[in-house]
């Protein structure tokens, strides 16, 4: 027989936000790579990072507006939602409360754990994670594991904590 010298448990993750809320540079500062030159991402970019025993596949797609009804077609074998709210962004937290509260309602990603990230906790005009969940209503989420985690996408700050929830939920989730 045969047995891959890595048996890590591989775990699907669906990196989802709007356009510029900083999700490709999460995505490189996970897999540790150079993140001064980001463009906007106009399909999608996967990376696969190694995590407390899990294979996490993260998939980073583009959050500009004619993509977002593309995102549907990922949502399939989901285990773990994270969405990137670019806590600087005031003028879109409207939108960003609208394209979450429909991936929630969505029913292929129904009961899928949400790890929020609200980003760009480095800017001055950055809204605390706080202030965002009660704007998003996301006390008013019953129906799954929930987290909001304030972070830094450029400087790397609370990133590792918002990975170790995904870790822990998917623990939970799988016994």
């Amino acid at each position: 027989m045969f047995f891959s010298s890595t048996p890590d448990q591989e775990v699907r993750i669906l990196l989802l936000g709007l356009d510029n809320g900083g999700k490709t540079t999460l995505l490189k500062q996970l897999a540790s790579e150079d993140i001064s030159h980001i463009t906007p991402t106009q399909g999608f970019n996967i990376k696969s990072v190694q995590s407390q025993g899990f294979k996490l596949n993260v998939w980073d797609i583009g959050g500009q507006r004619k993509i977002r009804p593309y995102w549907r077609n990922y949502f399939e074998n989901t285990d773990v939602l994270i969405y990137v709210i670019d806590s600087a962004d005031r003028k879109r937290f409207e939108e960003t409360g609208q394209e979450l509260a429909e991936l929630l309602d969505e029913e292929k990603l129904s009961g899928v754990p949400v790890l929020i990230f609200a980003n760009k906790q480095d800017l001055l005009t950055a809204a605390p994670a706080s202030e965002i969940a009660e704007g998003l209503n996301l006390h008013t989420i019953r129906d799954r594991m929930w987290q909001i985690q304030s972070c830094s996408a450029l400087t790397g700050e609370g990133i590792q904590e918002g990975m170790n929830w995904v870790c822990k939920s998917v623990n939970s989730k799988k016994k």
